[in-house]
């Protein structure tokens, strides 16, 4: 599994293209095997909780969707109304292995509240797509992240 680490600003142009970082890049060709010039897709949905979005490759998405799914009983109405919704403002892209960019739909940027620049978030086994001017203003304060590290951790 691809790990992504890492915080970098990027720049959009009017299509929604943006230059992915070399350094996620790199490691998806690294662990996924992906020859030069290879095909890499990524999905990228709304996250749940926060205003980002989250970028997986696609085989992540596979194990991610997989996993929701097994936990889930589609003959019941709220589980299938759940599943649906969680499905939707979700987007393939493919990684243009020329110049290294991707187009994000912007329904998807529009959500977010996207203007011109975003932050890409390695976040382990996703990347996190933020709009620069968001980026950061939700953090908790150190007090309470102690609280909460000992909470779930202690």
């Amino acid at each position: 599994m691809v790990k992504f680490i890492g915080t970098y600003e990027a720049k959009l142009d009017e299509k929604g293209r943006v230059v992915v970082p070399a350094a996620y890049k790199s490691l998806v060709s690294k662990y996924l095997g992906v020859e030069p010039g290879g095909e890499v897709s990524f999905v990228i949905k709304k996250d749940i909780y926060a205003n980002c979005l989250n970028m997986f490759t696609y085989q992540q998405w596979d194990q991610e969707s997989e996993q929701i799914r097994s936990r889930l009983n589609l003959f019941r109405r709220k589980d299938q109304e759940w599943y649906r919704e969680y499905m939707m403002d979700r987007a393939m892209v493919t990684l243009d292995q020329k110049v290294g960019r991707i187009i994000i739909p912007k329904s998807l940027l529009e959500r977010i509240g996207v203007k011109k620049e975003i932050v890409f978030f390695g976040n382990d086994f996703k990347i996190e797509i933020w709009a620069k001017e968001n980026y950061g203003k939700n953090r908790i304060n150190e007090t309470d992240f102690e609280s909460l590290t000992e909470e779930l951790l202690g």
